[in-house]
């Protein structure tokens, strides 16, 4: 992420990954009321892996967690509202009456608490389906640093997953054909470790328990 001014950022992928599908998902949940960065001009130099996004400023939900200045049950309200709230949007391209818009990646370190309120980043995961995947997913990415001895942010994510989970499961379920969807998702994602991988069999049984 680099600072242009005080108004916009440029995130730019350095994988070479296109940010382009991004732009028009972005522009249509801003249209729609949800809290997403607002999208700036792109330069003459901007290559398909740069997005100008404003400047937000702000901690991440995830800093505010592990200060104590969010607790954990503050935290996971906020986070099943954003999750809540970004399934009320119509899916912008699919046929399916219920399919809606997904981030697949929600947990506190992709939410920016601003002076006007939270804003959803890093909407790379974005696809669209059935809403019960991306609770299963935010619940998952959770549940693995729960269940992870060696993070350092362990006993916070488990205070944390134990109270969002029920509020996920109220708000239509975690069924377990999609937590298994999301577990099959993670494990083939690039960016994991082996060892973190290994522990999504255990993360998954956790959300399970929690789901009661």
């Amino acid at each position: 992420m680099y600072e242009l001014d005080e108004t916009w950022v440029l995130r730019r992928y350095r994988d070479g990954m296109d940010a382009s599908p991004e732009l028009p998902v972005m522009s249509y949940l801003s249209a729609s009321g949800y809290p997403v960065p607002r999208l700036g001009p792109q330069p003459p130099s901007a290559g398909p892996g740069d997005l100008v996004l404003q400047h937000l400023h702000g901690p991440t939900m995830l800093k505010s967690l592990l200060s104590g200045a969010v607790g954990a049950e503050e935290g996971a309200a906020l986070l099943a509202g954003l999750l809540a709230d970004l399934h009320t949007v119509p899916a912008r391209l699919s046929p399916n009456p219920e399919d809606r818009v997904l981030h697949l990646d929600l947990h506190p370190d992709n939410v920016m608490l601003t002076a006007d309120g939270p804003v959803v980043i890093d909407w790379s995961n974005t696809e669209e389906g059935p809403p019960a995947l991306d609770r299963a997913m935010s619940a998952l990415i959770l549940a693995q640093v729960a269940v992870d001895p060696a993070h350092p942010a362990t006993d916070d994510a488990r205070v944390l997953v134990t109270a969002l989970v029920p509020l996920l499961a109220a708000d239509d379920g975690i069924p377990a054909r999609h937590l298994a969807d999301a577990a099959a998702r993670r494990t083939l994602n690039p960016t994991m470790s082996p060892a973190e991988k290994g522990l999504i069999g255990e993360a998954a049984a956790l959300v399970t328990a929690l789901i009661g």
